[in-house]
């Protein structure tokens, strides 16, 4: 089987030389318990380049170690089982998948999916229908203070990402009367507007964003779903409202620096924040685990119904899916970064 290596962890930008691929050879023989997969889907996000250095800056991922494979969400079959609870068939996830193309796994690990959940898009477990869609759900809900009928305006910054694209079309749904998305070119802001239903979108890359944001938000910005950090998103905390939220879901235009997580805001926009009493709390959706089941459902009716969109991009090839990590770092993609190792 293939596997996927990192060989250098260290500040800076994720590049080619930071990933190994090795031909391995896994043991026929499988333990009580354990299962043999052939991995179909992994994911590639924001969050991984934390784990490439030693101090990930979070208590809850560990940094891939150095010349080990590494690991993220992945989606596989069983094509052996010596687990009670699996068969051969089974379509199976988890949250710490193996880079290779095979693999035994310890089935207590695994959880069985149901593909007619999602239309038999089993890809979607990895975004609108998994971590990434609890996490735009559950961060409109919790922390967004959403209210139908409140004429509510949310904006959010990398609008057209796996996790933003959704939040959008969540806030709409949970009772924003105004969605206004943030991306990196004239292609995504069509597709967050034709596709996704966002009542506008800028194109952070031309103009002047404060000015635009003032045009399309004339009554100030009530919730502001924030991937990015950064310039932009004390461009966006300017123009907030008195009482308003801040979902603090990524800051990805700082993962690259070594700074603290969340990274404290400029002087003067966090003068603006505490006297426009605008809340900003770190969000970690491994806190609401306890909402899982029920969020899932929701977020995978609103897609058999279409009124959750999904936009995919679509890597082949395990070989590619460093070059996949970097693109999606570097805003290469529309919806969620997904990469199909085997059909």
């Amino acid at each position: 089987f293939l596997n996927f290596k990192i060989i250098l962890g260290k500040n800076g930008v994720p590049v080619a030389e930071n990933f190994r691929l090795e031909q391995s050879t896994v043991t026929d023989a499988i333990q009580t318990g354990q299962v043999r997969v052939r991995t179909l889907y992994l994911s590639v996000d924001p969050y991984m380049r934390c784990r490439m250095n030693e101090d990930t800056g979070s208590d809850y991922l560990v940094p891939w170690q150095l010349s080990e494979v590494a690991d993220g969400g992945g989606i596989g079959i069983v094509e052996e089982s010596k687990h009670n609870n699996l068969a051969k068939g089974d379509f199976v996830t988890s949250f710490n998948w193996p880079w290779q193309t095979v693999a035994i796994l310890d089935g207590s690990l695994l959880q069985k999916l149901v593909p007619q959940l999602v239309n038999g898009r089993l890809s979607y477990f990895l975004g609108a229908a998994g971590i990434t869609g609890l996490t735009a759900l559950l961060g409109v809900r919790e922390k967004g203070h959403v209210a139908v009928g409140a004429n509510q305006t949310m904006v959010v910054s990398g609008a057209a990402g796996a996790c933003g694209s959704l939040a959008g079309q969540i806030g709409r749904l949970e009772g924003c009367s105004r969605v206004v998305g943030i991306a990196g070119t004239d292609e995504k802001c069509t597709v967050l507007v034709q596709e996704m239903g966002f009542d506008a979108a800028i194109n952070y890359k031309k103009g002047n964003v404060a000015e635009q944001l003032r045009e399309l938000c004339p009554e100030g910005v009530d919730v502001y779903f924030d991937n990015v950090g950064g310039d932009i998103s004390d461009t966006v905390i300017s123009q907030m409202n008195q009482n308003s939220h801040i979902i603090l879901c990524g800051q990805i235009s700082q993962y690259n620096k070594d700074v603290p997580y969340p990274p404290p805001l400029p002087p003067d926009i966090e003068k603006i924040r505490k006297e426009r009493n605008i809340t900003r709390e770190r969000f970690l959706v491994l806190n609401y685990m306890d909402k899982q089941e029920a969020s899932i459902l929701q977020l995978c009716q609103w897609i058999q119904e279409g009124k959750l969109k999904v936009r995919e991009t679509v890597v082949e090839g395990l070989a590619n899916i460093g070059a996949a990590f970097q693109s999606m770092m570097n805003g290469g993609n529309i919806g969620k970064q997904i990469v199909l190792v085997s059909n």
